[in-house]
């Protein structure tokens, strides 16, 4: 299941056109974080045409909700001193959603403007961006969720994924990353930045990996020797 994720909206245009949009490429769980607008005002569902009933059973939303994973969308590239708005492109993103795509699935847009915050990123499992010329990179909040929902529906909307890999769960990339502090608090990193930079790092290898329920066990196990110190 892939929900989009509205953070903040204050067009009601642009949700109207995010849902008809959505009807296009047949996805219809739209989720409105903190809207500042009416997701059901006329100018909204003039919009939305024939994608209404996508409006009217959206999910509003006080938080980012709890799904297996969490993908960001921003205009903002990083550096590598800037871990969290380190993206991928959204026919990469398409590669690592491949024969994963059984658990739940969040795309989260930001604002119109401003977009997503560090913050709201950094909930988040990665980010994908959609490269754009240097000059003009900021795209309409609509257009943005229009381009990527087309590459996923290029990709899965004909094509059976394999639905027999089960995904990892969110329950279980917190206890991975649980283990990972346990061993950046066990080894010696001179400052708290640099644990907090080891645990950033972490997550977001942790959400591109896109790892089975197999691959994660494994991991653990890994993890659990070195605890262990073996």
């Amino acid at each position: 299941m892939v929900s989009i994720i509205l953070v903040e909206p204050s067009v009601p245009g642009n949700i109207g056109a995010v849902a008809r949009i959505m009807a296009n490429f047949g996805f219809d769980e739209l989720v409105l974080v903190r809207p500042k607008c009416d997701h059901l005002s006329e100018e909204a569902q003039g919009r939305s045409k024939r994608a209404r009933p996508i409006l009217k059973n959206a999910n509003v939303l006080d938080a980012l909700p709890k799904l297996d994973y969490l993908i960001a969308t921003t205009s903002e590239l990083g550096t590598d001193f800037n871990i969290p708005r380190s993206p991928v492109t959204p026919k990469e993103l398409v590669e690592l959603l491949r024969g994963k795509i059984k658990g739940s699935i969040g795309l989260v847009f930001g604002p119109e403007g401003p977009g997503l915050s560090n913050k709201d990123i950094e909930q988040c499992d990665f980010v994908v961006t959609i490269p754009t010329h240097k000059k003009y990179h900021s795209m309409n909040l609509s257009h943005s969720v229009a381009i990527i929902l087309y590459e996923l529906y290029g990709s899965f909307g004909k094509v059976k994924v394999n639905a027999d890999i089960r995904p990892v769960t969110d329950a279980e990339k917190k206890q991975i990353l649980k283990m990972v502090d346990e061993i950046v608090h066990k080894y010696d990193f001179r400052t708290q930045t640099k644990r907090e930079t080891q645990m950033k790092l972490w997550k977001k290898i942790a959400g591109k990996l896109f790892m089975s329920k197999r691959e994660s066990y494994a991991l653990m196990g890994f993890l659990r020797k070195m605890l262990e110190g073996k």
